[in-house]
């Protein structure tokens, strides 16, 4: 555990709660958080960092979702313009068997969890940033452009809250004349939303040994780019996905993905398990590899790539996911681990986990809940949730 005692004068903020991430998982629960303030006439003071420039910065673009969560938290979202413009109309999955050759597997013999009819295909950057905005329009205050850097905790060892990264350190780790320290945030209750592998949460994981009664987390790498493609070669709403060539040819796992968004874009990408053991396997070639099969190959001729990135995605699961109520705070998203890889979604995940985490904190602090606390009862409600159902079911999908 971190030092308790500081040294550096810094500022510090109090809040209600905090929340580090401006994702999916962090946006609803800021968005819950106020609704039940306002709702109930109990004020509250949350506070959201995000360590890209603006919120939706580091998202990748091109995904597809479920509205579950989003129909909960805003019912009516189509009236209030949320950027899902591209209903799914066509489901195709393919079996690569090398590169020329693929299989399309019918969608009757596909599990149901692969079906996608009544999602959208979305530009997640985009949801993001209108999610911002009904934050921001409910009094939720967002600190883009500052990164969570450290913990801070409490003489009793819970979390009082976090320092955001210092500014004007050179390359060299010199503090320049511009150097100033990081501020302290201190809330009753900090939210962990960094998303897969997010350092504190990583920390608190180990801390708290949050993981003890959890089968080990598995992971991948996603690789996505996104493209603007001639308009005669558009199919909006049609969704690709695939397994087989090129990671099988290395005794690797994992699959592809290709979604045709509005405004003749198309999101495509390869996933890796990061279980392979080949030394000499490089995910990014593969995906290049993976574009010049002639069923993608014909999409993207005369297009133009227009974004590029990678993410670590969290696959192992219902079993695999830590307790995550700790004393002072709880995990939610992709840093406790809730995509659904059955379905290849978690946004929707995410957004349920992060508004469990707000009622549960809201009725603590409406009590007079002075913080600190392990609200181990957030397990309890997470039980009785739909989100719960919906991971125990595709707890065996695979690794």
């Amino acid at each position: 555990m971190q030092d308790t005692i500081e040294t550096t004068q810094r500022e510090s903020m109090e809040v209600d709660v905090l929340i580090v991430g401006g994702g999916p998982a962090g946006l609803a629960t800021a968005c819950r958080l106020m609704q039940l303030s306002e709702e109930n006439n109990h004020s509250l003071q949350v506070v959201i960092l995000e360590k890209a420039a603006e919120i939706g910065g580091h998202t990748l673009s091109g995904a597809v979702i479920e509205t579950r969560a989003l129909d909960e938290l805003f019912p009516d979202w189509a009236a209030q313009n949320a950027p899902l413009l591209t209903p799914v109309t066509e489901d195709e999955f393919f079996f690569f068997s090398g590169p020329e050759r693929a299989f399309r597997v019918p969608n009757s013999l596909l599990p149901r969890s692969m079906h996608n009819t009544g999602n959208y295909i979305v530009s997640l950057g985009k949801v993001v940033r209108w999610l911002g905005e009904q934050a921001e329009n409910l009094g939720v205050d967002i600190y883009p452009g500052f990164a969570a850097s450290r913990l801070l905790f409490s003489n009793d060892g819970s979390v009082k809250g976090v320092i955001t990264g210092e500014m004007g350190i050179s390359a060299s780790g010199e503090k320049k004349n511009t150097y100033e320290p990081g501020m302290e945030l201190h809330a009753r209750y900090t939210v962990f939303a960094e998303g897969c592998r997010g350092h504190l949460g990583k920390q608190l994981i180990d801390t708290y040994g949050l993981d003890s009664a959890s089968t080990p987390q598995h992971y991948g790498i996603g690789l996505k780019e996104l493209w603007q493609i001639p308009p005669e070669k558009h199919r909006p709403g049609l969704v690709q996905h695939g397994a087989g060539w090129p990671l099988a040819e290395h005794g690797a796992s994992g699959g592809s993905f290709l979604y045709h968004l509005e405004d003749c874009q198309v999101a495509l990408g390869l996933i890796v398990d990061l279980n392979y053991n080949n030394p000499f396997l490089n995910p990014f070639d593969e995906l290049q590899r993976f574009k010049l099969h002639p069923t993608v190959r014909q999409y993207l001729e005369g297009g133009e790539r227009l974004a590029y990135g990678a993410r670590a995605i969290t696959k192992g699961g219902f079993n695999s996911l830590p307790k995550m109520s700790l004393p002072g705070g709880i995990l939610v998203g992709c840093d406790a681990g809730t995509l659904n890889f059955a379905k290849i979604k978690g946004t929707h995940t995410a957004m349920k986990s992060g508004m469990i985490a707000a009622e549960t904190l809201f009725k603590a602090i409406a009590e007079g809940d002075p913080g600190g606390k392990d609200h181990a009862h957030y397990q309890n409600e997470f039980r009785l949730s739909w989100l719960h159902t919906e991971l125990k079911r595709a707890r065996n999908f695979g690794p």
